[in-house]
């Protein structure tokens, strides 16, 4: 195999890992449409819920860059710029929540876990894309695995999230 970019080889995966992430989005709108009034009051519920979305769409965009018909080349340049912005994020809210606004790591939960593996899968994807610019067979890969694994912790941060609003809601019927 030349080239690991061979679409018809990805589209599955793909298929199946935008559609997953497209559907978490509708999921998230539901849910916290049902729990607005305690995400919005909860400033850490309220960070939680909207990098949870931000972190489904970098998986979906990358999901439709990868079954668009192109170049592997720009592919690659694609692939690299979406996870490049989508890695300020993660860096961004443990910046804040490690320096300049440390409430924010008491009042969201903040997870080291999370706080790791965010940014560590994006930056499989990063190198992923900038193989597959370089035309490296393995680029897929590490990109394929960045966006699983950017899945399972999303889907990891929306239970830590839905049970945390129980938890809040229990503890607000307590008081």
């Amino acid at each position: 195999m030349e080239n690991a970019y061979l679409p018809e080889y990805w589209r599955d995966l793909y298929v199946m890992l935008g559609t997953s992430s497209a559907a978490l989005i509708g999921l998230l709108f539901i849910v916290t449409s049902l729990h607005l009034e305690k995400i919005m009051r909860h400033p850490g519920y309220r960070t939680r819920a909207r990098n949870f979305l931000l972190h489904l769409i970098a998986i979906l965009i990358q999901a439709a860059a990868i079954l668009t018909p192109q170049s592997t080349v720009v592919l690659g340049a694609e692939l690299l710029a979406i996870n490049l912005c989508a890695m300020w994020l993660p860096i961004s809210f443990t910046y804040k929540a490690f320096y300049s606004e440390k409430s924010a790591r008491k009042q969201g939960g903040f997870s080291i876990f999370l706080g790791i593996f965010y940014p560590a899968s994006y930056l499989l994807g990063i190198i992923g894309g900038a193989s597959i610019i370089n035309l490296m067979n393995w680029g897929m890969y590490l990109v394929t695995v960045a966006c699983v694994i950017l899945l399972v912790i999303s889907i990891v941060n929306a239970w830590l999230m839905m049970v945390g609003v129980g938890l809040l809601e229990k503890t607000t019927k307590a008081n």
